[in-house]
């Protein structure tokens, strides 16, 4: 790292004020040094050097700067911001880059400024290959020398983009999923959108349900619940990082905002249970009208905030694994008073304009269709909570997505899905696809883009899944720069 500012103004102090000066005195020294370690102090927060681009083949230049106030998770690491300027196509938001980091460093976030200088590679999809680099750089406690990043809140930000950070969507209800015991007055649910800043053009948004969970944490030494695992929706090791997902922040590069929400399952994945049901009966899944209530209120939030952050009005749905099972709940037309009435900012629209679906469950009354097939906990668990599906199959139907399918009013949706991975998820696929293809809905597919319960990397499967959404979220142009 280099404190380049603070060497020169060395030099300078040394030689205007300190060696010709010496003969005035010992204080004359003194206010000398004063000032060289007053000026000294306001220019070292800013430390710079050379970081490798996948994306460009080529050393670029980073330099990191420090707020005056910083914020912190639970664990006392740096929420960070990683800020991709000088790219090779021109930003939507109308402010300088200098206003725009200002703004962050205001907010309390440590700022990571990437400078492309203007390379004409720094274009989507090739730009998500940093971005993946990025977050399992800060995943494994090393990018630009840093080890006190958050991985719990730290963003990949393209210049001219804002965030806004924890912002109430839901509060949850303790008893669906009962744990843990000490946990009976619910949390808030929070999600995260980035917005364009001080644009011209409105943009569409991307909404994503994390298929990481936060939940309630009772800590038994201190006797009181705590926040230690609140706000896990970008828990690195296990989402963006753990599954190389650069889908949701490589969305600006196209012309749109995104948006990230806690999953609306709000216990960890292995646990969970109804008031008096069997214990951790919700071990592998989630339930309606939980789900679908936090995924209309969460669509809702968003179509709130639409003037001041810049969007136009159209959202589209990403999901993969957990989070395609929660995301899938927004695409249906059907009008169920008790999931429409629930939540916050009722009267705004819920509707969605498309989605891209990964492996996930939308119909749990098929999944004894094949012996074998990866889905044995569903199998074994889900008769617990709700009855045999034989006499209870009414209440079966209403816990999956595809209930919420009635018209073609459906939005239009593309699956992606690796043939190798569990073979239940082609087949909750497959049975969803085919009522929205009776029902005229448009759809697509995306196959074989990687390998097992994976997300699409590839230049060619990122250029699809973005050129889908391009399709019927009508982004504005992001024009790239000239070579």
């Amino acid at each position: 790292m280099e404190y380049t500012l603070g060497i020169t103004l060395f030099f300078f102090v040394t030689k205007h004020f300190l060696i010709p000066k010496m003969r005035f005195g010992v204080q004359i020294a003194k206010t000398g040094c004063f000032l060289f370690l007053s000026l000294l102090s306001l220019s070292s927060w800013a430390t710079s050097g050379k970081w490798s681009s996948k994306t460009t083949g080529t050393e670029i230049n980073y330099t990191i700067k420090e707020p005056t106030t910083p914020i912190l998770d639970y664990s006392g690491k740096h929420i960070t911001v990683v800020y991709l300027e000088n790219l090779g196509f021109k930003k939507l938001g109308r402010n300088s880059i200098a206003a725009d980091v200002a703004w962050l460093l205001s907010q309390g976030y440590r700022v990571i400024e990437l400078n492309y200088d203007k390379n004409y590679k720094a274009i989507s999809p090739n730009i998500n290959q940093d971005i993946i680099a990025i977050n399992d750089a800060i995943a494994a406690g090393s990018f630009c020398g840093l080890r006190d990043c958050s991985i719990n809140q730290s963003y990949v930000l393209f210049e001219g983009y804002r965030i806004a950070r924890n912002l109430p969507y839901f509060k949850d209800n303790p008893s669906i999923y009962n744990t843990p015991a000490e946990y009976i007055t619910g949390d808030m649910l929070h999600m995260d959108i980035i917005y364009p800043a001080n644009t011209k053009k409105k943009v569409p948004l991307i909404l994503s349900f994390s298929y990481s969970n936060s939940y309630a944490t009772y800590d038994s030494k201190k006797g009181m619940l705590t926040d230690a695992n609140k706000d896990q929706r970008l828990y690195l090791p296990y989402s963006l990082a753990g599954f190389n997902d650069s889908v949701l922040e490589g969305a600006p590069a196209n012309g749109m905002a995104w948006a990230i929400a806690d999953h609306p399952k709000y216990c960890p994945w292995g646990k969970g249970k109804p008031i008096n049901g069997a214990n951790d009966s919700y071990k592998s899944y989630q339930a309606n009208p939980d789900t679908a209530q936090k995924v209309k209120s969460a669509i809702r939030t968003i179509r709130a905030m639409e003037s001041q952050l810049g969007l136009s009005g159209k959202i589209g749905i990403y999901g993969f694994s957990r989070g395609s099972t929660a995301g899938s709940m927004a695409i249906g037309d059907k009008i169920v008073p008790e999931i429409e009435n629930a939540g916050f900012n009722l009267g705004f629209p819920d509707d969605i304009q498309a989605a891209a679906l990964g492996p996930g469950v939308f119909d749990y009354t098929q999944i004894y269709n094949t012996l074998n097939d990866g889905d044995s906990n569903l199998k074994m668990l889900c008769p617990k909570v709700w009855g045999p599906l034989e006499s209870n199959h009414n209440l079966w139907q209403t816990m999956g997505s595809s209930y919420l399918v009635a018209t073609s009013a459906t939005a239009p949706v593309l699956f992606f899905y690796n043939t190798d991975d569990d073979l239940y998820y082609q087949d909750q696929i497959k049975h969803l696809k085919t009522k929205l293809d009776s029902l005229h809905v448009p759809t697509d597919t995306l196959v074989n883009y990687g390998k097992g319960h994976a997300i699409p990397q590839t230049s060619a499967s990122l250029t699809k899944l973005y050129t889908f959404f391009k399709q019927y979220l009508n982004p504005p142009k992001v024009d790239k720069r000239k070579k």
